[in-house]
């Protein structure tokens, strides 16, 4: 297994950054990477951030993400201001530091993954087809749609979030955020999945997909919070 080079760089933030942003740089890019290759990401329409400190490294506007390189690190403190690299942060940056800002979150994924944005077309709230919903905080929200990189867009986006950790943006995608980008990125991948789930199982014909209860879901989130190996 050879070791994977990164490209020429075409920025100079490396050299400022310190070992521990250096490190969460590397682990954003994989995960960036990642959102394409599972086919949440078209291109350059997501974007990723990770929390180190008080600087927030986030994916630069418009590069693709096979491109990026240790020098093209990007970040950001909590006031939006500049503090590493010299590529201009994403258009999204608005939803991430309103996460950043009212949450303990440690990670951020957005995607406009194509079940999910179907789903955020047709109903305020994906409908409770599947008990995982419970690892998001509950029923899934839909944020009203605003113009993207608007601080409107944060401000629905909040709203939406309240209580959860994920949610779908009307006619635009999904947000998730969590205390790793691992953490993030999955619970994106399953939000995505349960879309396709419903869509699927609402297209056949003269058939309505049954839900669970409030009750059910509850009980599913009881389980859900001693699930997994246990150190």
């Amino acid at each position: 297994m050879t070791e994977q080079r990164w490209g020429d760089g075409h920025g100079t933030g490396l050299r400022d950054a310190g070992e521990q942003e250096a490190h969460a740089w590397r682990e954003l890019v994989a995960t960036a990477r990642r959102t394409v290759a599972d086919g949440l990401v078209v291109g350059t329409s997501g974007n990723v951030s990770v929390r180190v400190g008080d600087t927030v490294l986030v994916t630069p506007s418009g590069v693709p993400y096979d491109r990026l390189t240790p020098d093209d690190i990007t970040g950001v403190g909590l006031d939006g201001r500049q503090v590493l690299g010299t590529l201009v942060p994403t258009s999204e940056l608005p939803m991430h530091l309103a996460v950043y800002r009212t949450t303990d979150a440690g990670a951020v994924v957005h995607t406009h993954a194509v079940h999910a944005t179907a789903v955020s077309t047709l109903v305020p709230e994906l409908p409770l087809v599947h008990y995982m919903a419970g690892a998001l905080g509950g029923p899934v929200r839909v944020a009203p749609y605003a113009t993207y990189g608007t601080e409107e867009l944060a401000g629905n986006m909040l709203r939406a979030l309240a209580g959860r950790s994920g949610c779908l943006l009307q006619n635009h995608g999904t947000i998730t955020y969590g205390a790793t980008l691992d953490q993030a990125f999955d619970r994106t991948a399953q939000l995505e999945w349960m879309c396709r789930l419903w869509l699927t199982a609402s297209s056949v014909p003269g058939l309505t997909p049954s839900l669970l209860s409030p009750e059910q879901l509850a009980e599913a989130q009881e389980r859900l919070r001693g699930y997994g190996q246990r150190r």
